[in-house]
């Protein structure tokens, strides 16, 4: 016997249930909201899904999700170009922004290195960041990173591969857990951390 009544509510909760952090139950509540809203608005809701997944791009410059070739953030004339802020992924990009505490660029990764994910320094955006270090006026590089073991790893690969950099390489400070992404952490403890970053080779 079917779960539900009806196999095209099954099939949306099915659907909905794939999402990270969506179980059965809440997939089913979220369905039968949906179904209880006026069809404009579930339509309004699946238009923007689909525009989002068809139209979205990266920053050609810093490899941020944008909705044009270059970001809001590398497109602003009041940001910092001298500062970089090397981050995993773009929520990193949210959680930073969220502080008020750094005026940078940044450079999206697009992860970190993970031997037993398949994750290889060559599946990330560190040529990339290499090549902007000889392209761009940068003074200052800031590694932000999760404080994890595949974090560390990634930071000490960029720092081995950025020899010639004759800019400062710095590292977010430990007021940060370890294990903790960047997205979890409070707005004051990662502003700080920002703020009383240290450079690499001492931390």
């Amino acid at each position: 016997m079917a779960e539900y009544s009806s196999i095209l509510l099954e099939n949306a909760v099915e659907s909905l249930s794939k999402l990270p952090g969506i179980g059965k139950k809440t997939a089913l509540r979220l369905a039968l909201h949906l179904l209880s809203e006026d069809q404009m608005t579930t339509e309004q809701l699946a238009d923007s899904l689909l525009k989002m997944k068809r139209n979205i791009m990266l920053c050609e410059r810093c490899y941020n999700i944008s909705d044009t070739k270059v970001c809001a953030i590398c497109g602003n004339p009041r940001r910092d170009e001298n500062t970089l802020c090397v981050v995993a992924d773009m929520r990193d990009v949210l959680a930073i922004e969220r502080t008020a505490s750094f005026n940078g660029l940044y450079h999206v990764l697009g992860g970190v290195i993970s031997p037993i994910e398949g994750i290889s320094p060559h599946d990330l955006k560190i040529a990339q960041l290499v090549q902007r270090t000889k392209n761009e006026d940068i003074k200052e590089i800031i590694l932000a990173l999760p404080a994890t073991i595949e974090g560390d790893t990634t930071n000490f690969y960029i720092f081995r591969q950025l020899n010639d950099f004759k800019g400062k390489i710095s590292v977010i400070s430990k007021g940060i857990a370890v294990g903790d992404a960047l997205e979890f952490v409070d707005e004051i403890t990662l502003g700080r951390s920002i703020q009383n970053r240290i450079p690499f080779n001492s931390h």
